[in-house]
C-alpha cells in the first residue's frame, strides 16, 4: 500500500511544516483540551435564557422560551431544556458559564468571523497563524507528542492553521490501523516527490503512535457527533496528543430555530457528557478541559423567519476537574444594545484562550496571543 493511498482512503488532511519526525519521549504530555466548534453561530439567549427580563420576551414574541422549558442551575440562571445533562456537572462543580464573550468591532461574516476566533487577532488585522499553533511552537511538550491536534467533524484545520502538526480525519481506528500497513512501505523517489513521501511518512508515523483504540463501556450517543466524541475519548485516553476539536454544524438557524436549536443543544449535551464518562473510565478525565467555543452569537430580535441573524456576544461553556465551577463574565445588558441592534460583549474571547495557555498549560500567554489579556480565572492554576 502506498502512502497516498493510505492517506485518500483514510480521508485524512494534514499540515505539517515543523516535523513530526522528532523522537517521541515518555516525559509527562501536556494536560488534554477538547475545544466543541458550535459551527454557525449558537443563540447564546436561547441558550443562557434571561426569562425573567422582560425585554427578551419583548424582543423575541414567539422565540422567547418558557421557563418550563428551562432548566435551572440557580434561581436566576437557567439553560434550554436540551442541556439538563450537564445540572450532574454543575453541581459538582465541574462547569463553567463564561457569558458575554465576543471582541470589539465584531464581524458578523461567518467566514472572517471564525478566522478572528481561530488566530486571535483583532478585527482589524489579518494573522496568518492559529493561536493553538503558536502555542504549540514554543511548547516543548507539544513536541513530544505524536501531532499538536487532531480535527474531528470537519476538513479545515482553524485554530491550528499555519504551520502546525494537525490532523483532519474521520476514522481513528481505521487510520491508526492503516497507518500501520503504511509504514513497511517503501517509495523511493527524488526531489519533490521525495520531500512529499517525506511529510506523509511523518503523518503515518503519528498514526502509529496514538495506539490501538481503547473499547469503552460508556455508550456513545448514536448520531454524528457521538461517533465524533467516540473518536475524541480514544484520542485523549492514548495521551498522545494535546488537543481535540469536535465540530458540531447547523447552528447558523436563520429560521425554525426552536427545533434545530433544541436538536443540536441535545446532542451537544449529550455528546459532551460521554465523552466525559469515558474519559473518567480512561483515567484522564483529571487532565482534561472542554470548552465550547462559534464564530458569534445572533440577534436580541427575531427575524421573520421563526429564527434570528447573526450577532455579536455570546455564551460558552467550560467542563473539567480542575473547573471553577461558577459563572464569569457579565450578562450582555439588553436594555443596552449597539448601534446595529446587537449585544455588546463583556469578556474578550483572548481572556479565555489566556487562562487556557497560562492556567491549563502553565505557558506565557502574552507570545501565543500576541498581546496581554487578563486571564478569566476558572481553572485552578494550583493544578497545572
Amino acid at each position: 500500500m502506498n502512502r497516498r493511498r493510505f492517506l485518500q482512503s483514510a480521508a485524512v488532511g494534514a499540515a505539517c511544516f515543523s516535523g513530526w519526525a522528532r523522537a517521541a519521549t515518555r516525559d509527562a504530555p501536556p494536560r488534554l483540551l477538547v475545544l466543541f466548534e458550535l459551527r454557525g453561530g449558537n443563540d447564546g439567549l436561547n441558550t443562557l435564557v434571561p426569562v425573567h427580563d422582560g425585554r427578551y420576551r419583548d424582543l423575541r414574541p414567539r422565540l422567547a422560551l418558557a421557563e418550563s422549558d428551562l432548566v435551572a442551575l440557580a434561581p436566576n440562571l437557567h439553560l434550554h431544556g436540551s442541556l439538563a445533562p450537564w445540572l450532574p456537572l454543575w453541581n459538582t462543580s465541574e462547569m463553567a458559564v463564561l457569558q458575554g464573550v465576543g471582541y470589539p468591532q465584531s464581524d458578523l461574516s461567518h467566514f472572517r468571523s471564525i478566522e478572528i476566533w481561530d488566530t486571535a487577532s483583532a478585527s482589524s488585522e489579518i494573522v496568518q497563524t492559529g493561536w493553538l499553533t503558536r502555542v504549540a511552537e514554543n511548547a516543548a511538550a507539544f513536541r513530544r507528542c505524536a501531532a499538536d491536534g487532531v480535527i474531528l467533524g470537519a476538513a479545515d484545520l482553524g485554530p491550528f492553521t499555519g504551520g502546525a502538526r494537525a490532523i483532519a480525519l474521520s476514522d481513528v481506528r481505521r487510520f491508526t490501523a492503516m497507518a500501520r500497513l503504511a509504514l513497511t512501505s517503501t517509495a523511493p523517489a527524488q526531489g519533490a516527490l521525495a520531500h512529499l513521501l517525506r511529510v506523509e511518512n511523518e503523518i503515518v508515523r503519528a498514526g502509529t503512535e496514538l495506539g490501538p483504540v481503547p473499547a469503552f463501556s460508556t455508550e456513545f450517543p448514536r448520531t454524528p457527533l457521538g461517533q465524533a466524541v467516540q473518536q475524541a475519548a480514544a484520542l485523549g485516553s492514548s495521551r498522545r496528543v494535546p488537543v481535540i476539536r469536535v465540530t458540531l454544524s447547523g447552528f447558523d438557524t436563520h429560521q425554525n430555530q426552536l427545533g434545530v436549536q433544541a436538536n443540536l443543544l441535545r446532542q451537544l449535551a449529550e455528546g459532551i457528557v460521554a465523552l466525559r464518562g469515558a474519559l473518567v473510565e480512561a483515567g484522564v478525565w483529571d487532565d482534561t478541559l472542554l470548552l465550547t467555543y462559534s464564530e458569534f452569537g445572533r440577534r436580541p430580535r427575531e427575524n421573520g423567519s421563526g429564527g434570528t441573524d447573526h450577532g455579536t456576544a455570546n455564551v460558552h461553556f467550560a467542563f473539567g476537574r480542575s473547573i471553577r465551577g461558577g459563572v464569569y463574565g457579565e450578562p450582555p445588558p439588553l436594555d443596552r444594545l449597539d448601534a446595529n441592534g446587537n449585544l455588546q460583549h463583556t469578556l474578550d474571547f483572548r481572556s479565555i484562550y489566556a487562562a487556557i495557555i497560562a492556567d491549563w498549560w502553565g505557558l506565557d500567554a502574552s507570545r501565543a496571543l500576541r498581546g496581554r489579556f487578563n486571564p478569566v480565572r476558572f481553572i485552578d492554576a494550583r493544578h497545572a
